[in-house]
């Protein structure tokens, strides 16, 4: 298998999750505790409301401690000839000859929270002073209705081929993906732009 570089831990997944999973096991365990009330009770055992509220609530703690350990499996990795991109529920590789140029931009310039409903902004407002990598791409690697079904939005500015990658090290992500670029062809290694320069230099001036 071929080595690859550091991963990047996706930030968007993380905070998202992490938002959901703590509330989910506290209501599961709510319930629970309701449902261990329930069956004290003669009446209640009888009328076996205790079975609902104890299996809603051992479904909620299932479903946090799941958001708990996805939340560690959504990152971004560079391979020598491509980027390898993994979420919850999609994983895909982006080849570097797609990628036409990289940027940096903060969340905020690319998702103005004026256009966020109220609960969104909430959600979002963590996010905004925050660092992105925008890759520009020639073409979407997945189909565009694929890659929006299961990524969250905050991938994607607009409808161009492109994707937002938001890792607390944006600097280090993008030192390797340029890395592996220039050696894989899809950059001119820095010699040669030297060496290009050079004899540029020396043509002789009209």
């Amino acid at each position: 298998m071929a080595r690859g570089g550091r991963k990047y831990p996706l930030i968007v997944y993380r905070h998202l999750l992490n938002r959901w999973w703590t509330p989910m096991v506290a209501i599961g365990l709510v319930m629970v505790l309701l449902a261990y009330g329930e069956y004290a009770d003669p009446v209640g055992r009888i009328l076996k409301r205790w079975q609902f509220l104890a299996v809603v609530g051992v479904l909620a703690i299932l479903t946090g401690i799941f958001f708990l350990v996805i939340r560690q499996i959504a990152y971004v990795q560079p391979f020598r000839g491509h980027l390898k991109v993994v979420t919850p529920f999609l994983r895909f590789n982006i080849s570097y000859k797609r990628i036409l140029k990289t940027t940096t931009v903060e969340m905020r310039q690319l998702f103005p929270p004026r256009s966020m409903s109220g609960w969104m902004r909430d959600i979002f407002e963590p996010l905004a002073p925050q660092t992105a990598l925008v890759l520009e791409l020639k073409s979407h690697p997945l189909p565009p209705w694929a890659l929006r079904l299961f990524l969250s939005r905050f991938f994607f500015k607009d409808k161009t081929p492109h994707l937002v990658l938001l890792v607390k090290d944006w600097m280090g992500l993008s030192t390797e993906i340029d890395s592996f670029r220039t050696a894989d062809g899809a950059l001119p290694k820095p010699e040669e732009g030297r060496r290009r320069d050079t004899l540029l230099s020396r043509l002789p001036k009209k």
